[in-house]
């Protein structure tokens, strides 16, 4: 048996036409020894044994078996021999796979959510389908690579699923950590990757044609020659990334934190990008003009601002009435908006890093997604706003997944605030009043905190507090 790579991602042929989630169960196996529940299970012990050093132990060895439909959920195979593997819709979920060696496996539709790839070698692997949802596969291999066996004249026959290059189309990949992984010359089409770590990945040649990249980090990720066409980056991070000759064809890449100068070498035709203030054809101080006798009108005269992906770059908005403007996308980097009135503003996607927002009204605000890094929002009031004539009684402030990183909150408040996943990561939070606020899943890793109110807040899933004596948890 032999093992080779090839140098370009080719498409895989014959599932024109199939609805996303409906693979065939073909027959051919090419050989495969079948595997039953019971003998996997027999393995298993074996393999634990080995890794825990026990007698009787051995290292678990799937090499060439066929174990489709079967159920390995949870089951430690750190370091377990799975090349070639038929994995067909196998249930994987919660799974240590950690240097696992599964070049060339078919694991079409398999179920891994949660489980851990870490430094496993996935190269030339079938992920067509497949459920990769808060996976761990740091530093793992998923470039193309192709197993050779003799066939039955002695000639050298691809043991293959349809494809030779890394093939991970149309799966569920959201808030997976593929960070360090090398991805080159991998096929990734129409693949949801939504909030995933893909820091500092090798994606050179890679296909990620019409996938879902909103929220994720690319940071220092190296996409030489990749191909994005169709794909989604609202909200991803880009920054310091290697963009050369890679193609964005008819990208979104509204709210993307991004050096725009980077794109130089990269194929935009066609997509979405920042508009500049100039291109508006406008003045911005006739567009506020114009906002506030909107607002005085109740809508009946002026124009509402909208000032969506516009590029305001340092801008002086300090005391300026925005409120209920849309402003989705826009970026206000290192912007004065002291002051500013941003009441029901829509700013989802919007950049605000190092943005002075001291004292701003944010109430019933939309900034879901938004990035504020290192920004000041000390002062700032993010309460909900009552809804006349509404079945929906009050409006909250929402910082759904916003980006709070080394962010400075001094006597903010923020009763009843959407903040589900928010990232306070760092930041310095004094006197803030979270009061019946949202904040499972949000995360408070290295954050200064001195007297914060959660009286009555949701704090399921929370990280990060630790044994601070500062701050009165308080609700569920």
């Amino acid at each position: 048996m032999s093992e080779t790579g090839n140098d370009k991602p080719q498409k895989p042929a014959g599932d024109e036409g199939k609805p996303p989630g409906e693979f065939e169960d073909d027959s051919s196996t090419f050989g495969l020894r079948r595997l039953g529940q019971r003998e996997v299970e027999e393995v298993c012990l074996r393999h634990l044994r080995f890794l825990q050093g026990r007698n009787g132990g051995a290292r678990a060895n799937f090499g060439l078996c066929d174990l489709a439909h079967l159920n390995l959920s949870g089951r430690d195979l750190t370091s377990a021999e799975l090349n070639g593997a038929r994995l067909f819709r196998a249930n994987l979920r919660g799974a240590k796979l950690s240097c696992a060696s599964l070049f060339a496996a078919d694991l079409r539709e398999a179920d891994l959510i949660g489980a851990n790839l870490d430094r496993a070698d996935l190269r030339g692997a079938c992920l067509r389908g497949a459920d990769l949802n808060g996976a761990q596969i740091m530093d793992a291999d998923l470039r193309d690579g192709m197993m050779l066996k003799p066939g039955r004249s002695g000639e050298l026959k691809a043991v293959s699923y349809e494809n030779h290059s890394t093939d991970g189309s149309r799966a569920r990949m959201r808030g997976a950590n593929l960070s360090f992984s090398k991805m080159a010359n991998s096929f990734v089409v129409q693949t949801d990757l939504t909030d995933t770590n893909l820091r500092n990945v090798k994606l050179m040649r890679a296909d990620l044609s019409h996938s879902n990249l909103t929220g994720a980090n690319l940071e220092g990720a190296d996409l030489t020659d990749a191909i994005f066409t169709g794909a989604i980056f609202r909200g991803a991070i880009l920054t310091t990334a290697i963009l050369y000759n890679t193609k964005f064809e008819s990208a979104d890449l509204s709210g993307a934190l991004i050096d725009f100068a980077s794109l130089a070498n990269a194929d935009t035709s066609g997509a979405k990008l920042p508009r500049s203030l100039e291109s508006l054809n406008t003045e911005l101080s006739q567009i506020i003009a114009a906002h506030l006798i909107w607002i005085d009108s109740t809508g009946k005269k002026g124009q509402r601002a909208d000032l969506s992906n516009v590029d305001l770059t340092g801008e002086n908005l300090a005391g300026v009435n925005l409120a209920a403007a849309e402003l989705e996308g826009v970026i206000l980097k290192g912007a004065d908006l002291t002051g500013c009135i941003l009441t029901m503003a829509r700013l989802p996607f919007a950049d605000l890093r190092e943005a002075k927002l001291i004292g701003a009204d944010l109430r019933g605000a939309n900034l879901m997604r938004a990035t504020l890094i290192h920004a000041n929002l000390s002062q700032c009031r993010g309460g909900p706003v009552d809804i006349l004539g509404s079945s929906i009684q009050q409006w909250p402030t929402s910082l759904e997944h916003a980006r709070l990183v080394g962010t400075t909150i001094t006597g903010g408040s923020f009763p009843s605030a959407l903040l589900i996943k928010a990232n306070f990561s760092r930041a310095r939070l004094t006197d803030l009043d979270l009061s019946g606020a949202d904040l499972r899943d949000a995360d408070f890793t290295g954050a200064t905190m001195t007297r914060l109110n959660f009286e009555g807040a949701d704090t399921r899933g929370i990280r990060g507090l630790g044994d601070n004596d500062e701050w009165s948890r308080g609700g569920n």
